[in-house]
């Protein structure tokens, strides 16, 4: 099995990635990352999954119907990930879903197989929990719209996370592959990348995932660059490092078989001890990059 998916590889149809349980031989989670152009309309039929529309770049239309009634969500979007928080669509299984964009642009659909049909719903930016998490070069922001304890959903977890250029996130290495209650979940991870440029020099990283004892031993070291993939069933994975210059952001969309639907980990032990060092270090002073805008009154 191939884990690391660079860009172009994963391309399917209408979508740039497309990332099935199938396509990727596990149970759960999917991602696919569809692109429109001007006045551009895409339908897709859930199925047995849940998913959330999230817009990379650009706005659009999402209009979703099933047994039960027709939502429709107007999406503002925004112009890259690195310009701002952006609010979404949740739409549920066993639904239809017309995604249609007067500018254009590139939408994430993040997906996770469940059991549970919920109401589709629309995320406002301004409902998204911005994290910075670490200090130092370990430094990162997590923006949390699809997070456990954020947005109900049946199965899916979902998040966005920006590292500045220079450092390290996804670190000290951890995994969620074995089943330990209150203590670790077993969640199937993927990951999306793109980057910022510089002068018109395309950004870069680096993704580490290891072999943890469990699972297919997974074992990852891999250069990623915008739109590329990384598949994660098991392991220890980090780092995820960025060059200097170029910040480096991903798209983290998970699920399991656990009945909990929560994101619980366990550190590598031997770098467990870094997150021991965080309190007497200053958060990198380029974060946030942004912030959620303010809750209207």
């Amino acid at each position: 099995m191939t884990h690391h998916l660079p860009a172009g590889t994963a391309h399917a149809g209408p979508y740039l990635v497309d990332v099935t349980p199938e396509t990727a031989g596990w149970g759960h989670s999917a991602l696919r990352v569809l692109q429109l152009p001007p006045s551009g309309v895409h339908t897709f039929d859930s199925g047995d999954s849940e998913w959330i529309v999230l817009p990379l770049a650009g706005g659009c239309t999402v209009a979703t119907a099933d047994d039960f009634g027709h939502d429709t969500f107007e999406l503002t979007g925004r112009t890259g990930v690195f310009d701002g928080v952006t609010d979404f669509a949740y739409v549920p299984r066993d639904a239809r879903t017309t995604v249609t964009s007067a500018g254009g642009g590139r939408f994430a659909l993040t997906g996770a197989r469940c059991t549970r049909r919920l109401p589709a719903r629309h995320g406002p930016a301004s409902s998204v929990p911005v994290e910075l998490r670490g200090t130092g070069n370990c430094s990162r922001q997590v923006n949390n719209f699809g997070a456990a304890g954020v947005l109900e959903c049946d199965k899916l977890i979902a998040v966005e996370v920006i590292t500045p250029g220079g450092n390290w996130s996804s670190f000290p290495p951890h995994k969620h592959d074995e089943h330990r209650p209150g203590e670790e979940s077993v969640l199937e991870e993927i990951y999306y990348f793109e980057f910022a440029g510089h002068e018109g020099t395309p950004g870069l990283g680096y993704q580490r995932v290891s072999p943890s004892g469990h699972g297919k031993g997974t074992d990852v070291l891999a250069e990623v660059r915008d739109g590329d993939v990384v598949l994660i069933p098991d392991g220890w994975h980090g780092p995820s490092m960025a060059v200097p210059g170029h910040h480096m952001y991903y798209l983290n969309v998970m699920a399991g078989p656990d009945a909990e639907r929560a994101w619980l980990i366990r550190d590598h032990p031997d770098h467990a001890w870094v997150r021991d060092t965080w309190p007497a270090q200053p958060v990198d002073p380029r974060l946030p990059l942004y912030t959620a805008p303010e809750r209207s009154a």
